[in-house]
């Protein structure tokens, strides 16, 4: 086009005209630059706000896992949990939860930790109404039977007891749920070495033939326990490897507990009492003209603690009871 209006025009216009081309290339190469600048700035603005979306769509995800009630989508990173049972596992992990049963905030092993966390109501049987002021969203819980009402809360797992065998069972599905994987290897690493220091010790003390019992003093009548439902079992059997009396042995492991009569205790008593008692101490039990005649009774090889050591059996209280009756055990006969 330029080349054309510079043959037309009379020859004088000669000099003038490619110096006004080149104004228009100037004015040209300028507006462009600008134009891309703009854009360059247009996608710097633009980033944070990618990194923001990112960001909020990382902390709304959701999975689905399968639970006693079916696939439930739960948050990859719940913020604001409701723990009805498995407290401890929880803290083991880092996580404190908004909210958990009276019972279990005043737990012997932890209770410091959860000052703060708002008390749901009874164990077991949680308050709907003060769950829901908590507004979570995640709700954990043991008992299936508030399902439908704390469903509508918030999405709800529930995790009978029993269902989880061991700490590490409890642990690495704990870690696998609230994203924690790494944080649960690393804690029961930590365990699994601590746990070989007690085992080792109590092996040069205790004979591994010794047979050992968990049981709960009812008064009239006792109760005996597995290695699955609190009072020192997961300690004992679990964690050391001893095993209760072998007559009953099978029994105890696959009921997991049964109660017993005056007449029963000789039968179920193992070379070693692991007893939980709130009312009666170890001179009490020697005296007693039953439990006076059983042999770890006459020879001191009975411990005896109170419901608030015994009764938890969370990783975190688990940990702890072996290193106490540890120290007991290596203490016996000195």
């Amino acid at each position: 086009m330029y080349s054309r209006q510079k043959n037309h025009r009379p020859q004088k216009l000669g000099l003038v005209i490619p110096l006004m081309f080149l104004l228009i290339v100037l004015v040209l190469s300028a507006c462009g630059g600008t134009e891309t600048k703009t854009a360059s700035n247009s996608e710097t603005a633009e980033q944070p706000r990618t990194e923001e979306n990112s960001s909020t769509n990382t902390s709304s995800a959701v999975k689905t896992v399968t639970t006693l009630k079916g696939e439930i989508e739960v948050p990859v990173k719940p913020q604001r949990i409701v723990a009805e049972e498995y407290l401890g596992s929880m803290i083991a992990l880092g996580v404190i939860p908004v909210g958990a049963p009276e019972l279990t905030i005043k737990n012997y092993y932890f209770k410091d930790k959860l000052v703060g966390v708002s008390d749901i109501g009874t164990y077991g049987k949680p308050s709907v109404e003060k769950t829901l002021a908590l507004n979570p969203d995640l709700i954990i819980t043991g008992n299936g039977d508030n399902y439908e009402a704390l469903s509508k809360i918030a999405p709800t797992i529930v995790i009978p007891y029993g269902d989880l065998k061991g700490v590490h069972e409890e642990l690495t599905y704990f870690g696998e749920l609230l994203d924690k994987e790494e944080e649960a290897k690393t804690w029961l690493l930590q365990y699994d070495q601590r746990i070989a220091e007690a085992k080792a010790k109590v092996d040069i003390a205790i004979a591994t033939d010794a047979s050992f019992s968990i049981m709960e003093d009812g008064g009239k009548s006792t109760w005996v326990y597995g290695d699955n439902f609190g009072r020192g079992g997961q300690p004992i059997y679990q964690a050391l490897g001893r095993k209760p009396p072998s007559v009953v042995a099978s029994e105890i492991m696959e009921k997991q507990w049964a109660e017993l009569s005056e007449e029963m205790i000789e039968k179920y008593a193992g070379d070693y009492i692991i007893m939980t008692s709130n009312e009666r101490t170890i001179e009490d039990f020697q005296k007693d003209p039953i439990w006076g005649s059983v042999p770890a009774v006459k020879n001191g090889h009975i411990y005896v603690w109170p419901e608030e050591r015994s009764w938890y059996y969370d990783p975190i209280a688990v940990l702890a009871q072996i290193e106490e009756l540890t120290t007991w055990l290596t203490s016996l006969d000195k």
